[in-house]
C-alpha cells in the first residue's frame, strides 16, 4: 500500500495511507527511526447508533488529498450507511514536533446523535516490539507511549474543550491479544491504565452532534526524547490553540511553495499543480541535518528485506538538483555537507546511509570468487561532484567550495582518476545505478566524465592549476574510451555496459535508458550530435513504443516488479524517472517555441498517472497504469521538477534570442 499523503517538518515524517490512517512515524530523523511497524496501522473507528465501523471497512468512501499549495491534508471519509462524514485537515507543525488532526464530524440525519470517535495507536518504538510502555496520564489528559528516549504523548478533545473520556492500554499481537482496538468494538473502552511489552492504546472521544449539524474536534501526537519535552509540546499547542497551529502551518507552507520568481504562463494548470505538490513532497523527505531519503513508504520492502528510507547519494543529488533549480539552495548545501562527512578517506561514497550518517544496509559484496572488490556504485561518488558544480553555478558560494575542496571534491576526483583499468582507460567495474550488475556501465562512465570535468572547473576557480590540468585531461581520456568501447557504431546505440575479463572487453548490448541519458546529461556528446539523436530513437523504439500505457522502461527485459505471468511484448514497467529523461533531452534539443509544444502533452503522462494526492511512485504497470513499488518516490518528483524548470528556462532562452 502506497503513502499518498506525507507530512513533515525536517525533523519528523508522518505518512498516511489511502484510508487516511497513520502508517509511518519517523523520529528523530526523517527516515529514521520508524515507530510504526511495517504491518501496523493507527486505526480510526466510529461508533454510532449501536454499531462500530473502522475506516478499513469497505463501507467508507475515503478521499485523500492536500489543500492546494500547502502541506495540509484534506481527507474526507464518507459513510452512506451511517449517514455521516468525517473531514480531516492534518499537519505536522512546521515549528515543533507535533502531528495534529483537525476533525469535523458531519451528521447527515434529521435527529441529534451521539457519535464516538476511536483513535488506536500501534507503536513499535525504536523499531522493536518489546519493552514498550503505554499508560494513561490523568494530569496531562493523555496516553503516553514510551521506551528510553522516545516519548509519544497522544490526546484529543472536542471544540468544547473537553478531553477524551475513554481510553485503554493493552497487549498487542502477543499472548493471543489483538490489541485494544478490539476493546472498542462494543462502543466502550475498559480504561486499563497501563501495560508494558508489545502494547497499543485506544482513546475514545464522545461528540454530541445536532441533526444535520457538525461538530469539531482535534487529535494530536507530541513526540520528544523525554516526558517533560512531550508535555511542554502539548502545553505549547494548547496555549497557541489547535486552530492557530493548523492555520500558521498551512500559511507557512503556502508561502514556502510560492517563494520563487517563476513565470508559469506556458505551463498547464495540471502540470503546475503537480510541480508545486512535488516541491512539498520532496521537502518532507529532506532532514534538516542534511540527509535526503528516497521514500518514507515502508510498505514496499525492496527485495522483501528492507525499505527505501535511506540516503542514496545518487537520489540525493538529483533531488538537490531539483531544489537548486527552483532556488531552495539551503537544502542542497546541507546535503553536500552530509556527504562531506560520510565520504571515505579513499575518496568514494558507499552504497547508502541512514539519515544520522551511519552506514546503511547493502547487498553489494566486497569479494567475488575470492577476489576483493569495492562494494560501490561509482556513479554515486561522481554525481556528487557534478551536482556540486551545478549547485555552485546557481549559488556562487565560493566559501563553501573552498571549505570542502580537499575533503570532498579533490578526494573524490583523485579516486576517480586512479580507479581506472590500465589497458582500456575505462573506470574499473562497480555496481550500476540500478544496483544490479557489477560491470563498467555507460551511465557510470558518463558520470565520471562529468564529475572530473566539474572537478577541473572547481580547481580552476580556486587557482589550483595542477589539479585543473590533471582532471581535465583524465576526463577527456574517459570520454574517448567511452566512445571507443561503449558506443556501438553499427547500431548507433550505447551499450548498457561491458565486462573486462583477462584484457578482453565483453559488450552487453541491452538497450538501457540510462546509457543514452548519461551521455546526454553529462556531456559525452553534445545535444546536437547526430549519434546522440540516433541513440535516442533506438532507446525510444525499444523502451517506449511497445508500452500500452505509455512511458519508458529502464532497459530491455527488466524483471523488477514484473507482473504475475511476466510481460508480453513489453520491455518492462515504465518509470517516471526514465520517462522524464527523454522529455528533458527533447527540451534541450529544441530550437523554437514550436519545438516545445509537445511538452505540456507529455508532462500529462506523469500528471495522469499520479495518485489523486499527487504522489508519484517509482514505476507503473505497463498494461493497467496501476502504480507499483514505493509511492512517493522522491526521485520521481525531483525529475518532474527538473523537467518543468528546464522547459521554462528553454522557453525563456528561445524568446530572448528572437
Amino acid at each position: 500500500m502506497s503513502r499518498p499523503l506525507v507530512l513533515g517538518n525536517g525533523m519528523i515524517l508522518v505518512c498516511l495511507d489511502r484510508r487516511g490512517q497513520v502508517r509511518d512515524f519517523y523520529f528523530p530523523y526523517v527516515g529514521s527511526e520508524n515507530h510504526v511497524g511495517r504491518r501496523d496501522v493507527h486505526k480510526i473507528g466510529v461508533w454510532v447508533d449501536g454499531r462500530m465501523s473502522w475506516f478499513s471497512d469497505d463501507e467508507w468512501n475515503i478521499s485523500v488529498c492536500y489543500k492546494e499549495d500547502t502541506m495540509t491534508s484534506s481527507v474526507i471519509a464518507d459513510n452512506p450507511k451511517m449517514r455521516l462524514a468525517i473531514h480531516f485537515n492534518d499537519v505536522v507543525y512546521n515549528e515543533k514536533n507535533i502531528f495534529l488532526r483537525s476533525i469535523r464530524v458531519e451528521n447527515k440525519m434529521d435527529e441529534d446523535r451521539e457519535i464516538k470517535l476511536f483513535f488506536n495507536q500501534q507503536f513499535e518504538i525504536s523499531q522493536t516490539y518489546y519493552a514498550d510502555t503505554a499508560y494513561y496520564n490523568p494530569a496531562l489528559h493523555a496516553l503516553i507511549h514510551y521506551k528510553g528516549r522516545r516519548v509519544f504523548l497522544v490526546s484529543a478533545k472536542d471544540d468544547g474543550k473537553d478531553f477524551f473520556s475513554e481510553y485503554s492500554t493493552g497487549l498487542f499481537n502477543i499472548e493471543g491479544k489483538e490489541g485494544t482496538w478490539r476493546d472498542a468494538e462494543d462502543g466502550k473502552l475498559s480504561k486499563n491504565p497501563i501495560e508494558h511489552g508489545a502494547v497499543d492504546s485506544t482513546l475514545g472521544l464522545v461528540l454530541k452532534v445536532e441533526a444535520n449539524g457538525e461538530r469539531k474536534a482535534h487529535y494530536w501526537i507530541c513526540v520528544g526524547e523525554t516526558l517533560g519535552e512531550a508535555e511542554r509540546l502539548q502545553g505549547h499547542l494548547l496555549y497557541k490553540t489547535e486552530e492557530h497551529v493548523i492555520e500558521t502551518t498551512s500559511n507557512f507552507w503556502h508561502a514556502w511553495v510560492n517563494n520563487f520568481d517563476i513565470d508559469f504562463t506556458d505551463l498547464s494548470d495540471e502540470a503546475k499543480d503537480l510541480f508545486k505538490r512535488s516541491l512539498l513532497v520532496v521537502r518532507t523527505h529532506c532532514d534538516n541535518r542534511g540527509g535526503i531519503i528516497a521514500s518514507g513508504d515502508s510498505a514496499q520492502f525492496q527485495y522483501g528485506r528492507d525499505t527505501y528510507s535511506y540516503v542514496w547519494p545518487r537520489d540525493g543529488v538529483f533531488i538537490s538538483l531539483s531544489m537548486d533549480k527552483v532556488g531552495y539552495s539551503e537544502i542542497p548545501e546541507r546535503f553536500y555537507r552530509f556527504c562531506n562527512e560520510v565520504i571515505t578517506e579513499g575518496g568514494y561514497i558507499l552504497h547508502k546511509y541512514l539519515p544520522d550518517m551511519s552506514l546503511g544496509s547493502s547487498w553489494h559484496p566486497w569479494t567475488q570468487e575470492e577476489t576483493p572488490q569495492l562494494a560501490i556504485q561509482e556513479d554515486e561518488t561522481a554525481l556528487l561532484i557534478f551536482g556540486m558544480w551545478e549547485h555552485y553555478k546557481l549559488n556562487k558560494n565560493l566559501e563553501f567550495v573552498e571549505e570542502v575542496y580537499n575533503s570532498l571534491i579533490k578526494n573524490a576526483a583523485d579516486f576517480m582518476k586512479s580507479y581506472r583499468d590500465e589497458k582500456t582507460g575505462l573506470p574499473r567495474p562497480s555496481y550500476d545505478l540500478w544496483e544490479e550488475n557489477f560491470a563498467v556501465s555507460t551511465f557510470t562512465c558518463a558520470t565520471v566524465y562529468g564529475a572530473l570535468s566539474a572537478a577541473s572547473k572547481f580547481a580552476d576557480l580556486l587557482g589550483k592549476n595542477d589539479d585543473r590540468e590533471r582532471y581535465a585531461r583524465t576526463a577527456e581520456e574517459i570520454r574517448d574510451t567511452v566512445m571507443k568501447h561503449l558506443y556501438d557504431e553499427e547500431r548507433g546505440a550505447f551499450l548498457k555496459s561491458v565486462r573486462l575479463e583477462r584484457g578482453e572487453v565483453i559488450p552487453n548490448k541491452v538497450v538501457d535508458t540510462s546509457s543514452f541519458y548519461g551521455c546526454f546529461r553529462f556531456g559525452i556528446l553534445s545535444v546536437d550530435d547526430e549519434r546522440l539523436e540516433r541513440a535516442f530513437k533506438i532507446t525510444k523504439k525499444a523502451l517506449s513504443d511497445p508500452i500500452p500505457v505509455g512511458g519508458t522502461a529502464r532497459y530491455e527485459n527488466d524483471k523488477y516488479h514484473a507482473p504475475v505471468g511476466g510481460y508480453i511484448n513489453v520491455p518492462g514497467n515504465p518509470w517516471f524517472v526514465t520517462t522524464l529523461w527523454l522529455i528533458q533531452y527533447k527540451i534541450a534539443k529544441a530550437k523554437s517555441e514550436e519545438d516545445l509544444k509537445f511538452v505540456n502533452d507529455e508532462l500529462m503522462w506523469s500528471v495522469n498517472n499520479a495518485l489523486p494526492s499527487g504522489a508519484l511512485s517509482e514505476q507503473i504497470n505497463p498494461y493497467t497504469g496501476e502504480q507499483m513499488s514505493v509511492a512517493p518516490l522522491i526521485w520521481s518528483h525531483a525529475e518532474f521538477i527538473i523537467t518543468v524548470m528546464e522547459y521554462l528556462h528553454k522557453l525563456q532562452e528561445i524568446r530572448s534570442e528572437q
